[in-house]
This record gives structure tokens, sequence and C-alpha cells, in this order.
């Protein structure tokens, strides 16, 4: 388990469906995906039924993880913590670009981003923050509020280095979701980062939470102003 106790509220919807309904809203998908009568369900399933069979110790990341916490953006594709060596025991994944960290594949027309643990941090994600997640009727090792944290924070001084700053938007926002509806410990997010990420880089990290914290204030004494009217 994390460090972090928190126990979400029971998912409806099933990993499968989450990853549907990104799609279906992504009208560039319409004509090349949706008229062929693909069965998302089924290769999500298939997926999950894999790691499970052959016993591979994974962690879900990533947007269906969020999804977990807090109601957010649309997702489609499956994110995961892999051991590269487990990739051999799941051939039906086709690599498509890979890198020292990070590696891009398809099960069958799923996409899936692997976080691969030869890169310590997220080594360290998948041996102390995770916690069980039930999406539909299916229990997963998922990260946890703490770990998700860790990792958009980890993430964001390398996308605003590369200018993609929309995606960088969308995982501020993301941080913002979790922090509003969830008490962290910010001192274990720094303390973490602090041994993966240059000074400038943390400095700049610190300085982005706290005017999420600001903000979040702001919010909360706006509720407080509706509240007494």
């Amino acid at each position: 388990m994390g460090n972090d106790d928190w126990v979400s509220e029971s998912m409806a919807a099933a990993i499968s469906e989450i990853i549907r309904n990104g799609i279906l809203f992504d009208v560039k998908n319409w004509r090349s995906l949706m008229s062929d009568g693909y069965d998302f369900f089924q290769t999500v399933e298939q997926l999950f039924d894999a790691l499970a069979e052959r016993e591979i110790r994974y962690v879900l990341v990533g947007g269906v993880a969020l999804l977990s916490y807090v109601e957010g953006r649309n997702t489609q594709d499956i994110d995961l913590i892999l051991a590269r060596s487990d990739l051999d025991a799941l051939p039906e994944i086709g690599i498509q670009n890979e890198s020292k960290d990070f590696l891009r594949g398809t099960f069958e027309k799923l996409q899936v981003y692997v976080l691969l643990t030869q890169n310590k941090l997220f080594r360290k994600i998948s041996q102390e923050f995770v916690a069980e997640q039930s999406f539909g009727n299916r229990t997963v090792r998922c990260v946890t509020v703490i770990g998700l944290l860790i990792l958009k924070c980890y993430a964001l001084p390398s996308l605003y280095r590369q200018g993609q700053f929309s995606r960088a938007s969308i995982y501020e926002n993301d941080i913002l979701l979790l922090l509003l509806k969830y008490s962290a410990d910010l001192d274990i997010v720094f303390n973490i980062l602090s041994e993966h990420l240059l000074k400038s880089d943390l400095n700049e990290v610190q300085s982005l939470l706290e005017d999420i914290q600001r903000r979040i204030q702001r919010f909360s004494t706006q509720q407080q102003a509706l509240e007494e009217e």
C-alpha cells in the first residue's frame, strides 16, 4: 500500500468504458475506428486478463487512474508502470517507439503507454504508492493520490522545456482537481521529487503548487461567503 490511506469512490464505469468514451468524444476517431464495430470492451478486458493471468506486477497510472479519484478529462489510452522484462510476457503489445524511461505501443488498436521501472522514480512509485481500486467488476493495482501528484509534478518541467504547454496545462489542472478533493501531504511530494529533479525544476514545481494552493484558498473563501449569504 502507499503512504496515503485514501479510498476512492466506487467507479461505476469499467476501464473499457472510460477508454471507449474518450475515443467516442474525439471526432477524429469516428470514421477510422468506430465505423468498423471495433470492440474496445473486449480488448481492454483481454489486456487486464493477460496482466492478471501472467502475474505481471503492473501499476495503472495516467488518465484512467486519475478518474478513480476525481471527475476529469477523457482519456484514450492505458498508462502502466511496468518492468521492461515484463514486456516479454506481453508479446501482444506491438512496440511503436521506446526511450530510456518510456515506451509506447498498441494492444490490438488500444494505445498503451508504459513508464519503465528502470527509472528510479517510477520504480519507487510502483513499490510504495499503490492501492487496489475497483473499476466496474474488476480490481486493479492503481497508483495512489500522492503517487499521481508526484508523477504529474515530475513531468511538468520537461513539458515546459519542450514547449508542450497544452499538455502541461492539462497536468496542472489534474493537480488542482486532486488537491481540491484531497488533503495531500506535499512534503512527501517535495521530498521524493528532490531526489529526481534539478533544483531549478523543483523550485518551479514548488512555485506552481503554491499558486494552486492560493487558488484553492480563494475558492474556499468564496464558498464560505456564499454560504453566509
